[in-house]
């Protein structure tokens, strides 16, 4: 396999590189706060998970040469891409910091409501009511312009968002009839993953 040492392919890789540890860390110490036993779950939600993972398993089996571009291209147009993966890996790491740090004891991988569940509605909550899945697209979109091939990113981007349907229904079912019309008034006033643009 033929090496080639991009400087602008190869900071995107280093950085996205950092922010996957840094998301990892994230995830374990939110696991570590989490109250452990919940009053609903719905483990519909696992399969979202795993498609989920699947698509981040494409944009890495399916990778390009290391350290070098996605497509041939100008050098600007290079340095452009790798900037944009770079913001948005890190841009990413924090939405999913301030995401989980908001859900707090709440958090938690698979679909539950805990006794006394709060229905966060401020901080990243009152942009899209899933910012950790949209923290998570980004980081496989992150990860497809650093080191993934065009069609690989293309088939994941499709698979992460059937997973994310799949995991925001069955959270929402939960919340629903938790919260019933409170819960229906935040979703006719928040996006469920995508933020609205002014």
């Amino acid at each position: 396999m033929k090496f080639r040492a991009d400087v602008p392919a190869a900071l995107a890789c280093l950085v996205v590189a950092a922010c996957w540890l840094g998301f990892g860390l994230i995830l374990v110490l939110g696991r570590r706060g989490a109250v452990k036993t919940e009053s609903k779950r719905d483990t519909k939600s696992h399969l979202g998970f795993l498609l989920q993972g699947v698509a981040y398993g494409i944009c890495l089996v399916f990778h390009r040469t290391y350290f070098s571009p996605l497509l041939p291209m100008p050098k600007t147009a290079e340095q452009v891409v790798a900037a944009l993966a770079m913001a948005m890996a890190l841009g990413s790491e924090w939405l999913c910091f301030a995401a989980a740090r908001m859900l707090g004891k709440q958090w938690a991988l698979i679909a539950r409501v805990i006794e006394h569940h709060e229905l966060i509605m401020r901080g990243p909550y009152a942009v899209v009511r899933n910012p950790i899945y949209l923290a998570m697209f980004g980081m496989l979109l992150a990860t497809g312009l650093a080191a993934g091939r065009w069609p690989a990113l293309v088939a994941a981007t499709f698979v992460f968002l059937v997973g994310s349907e799949v995991r925001i229904r069955s959270e929402e079912k939960l919340l629903r009839e938790a919260f019933g019309p409170r819960f229906a008034d935040y979703a006719r006033r928040v996006p469920a993953f995508f933020p609205r643009v002014l």
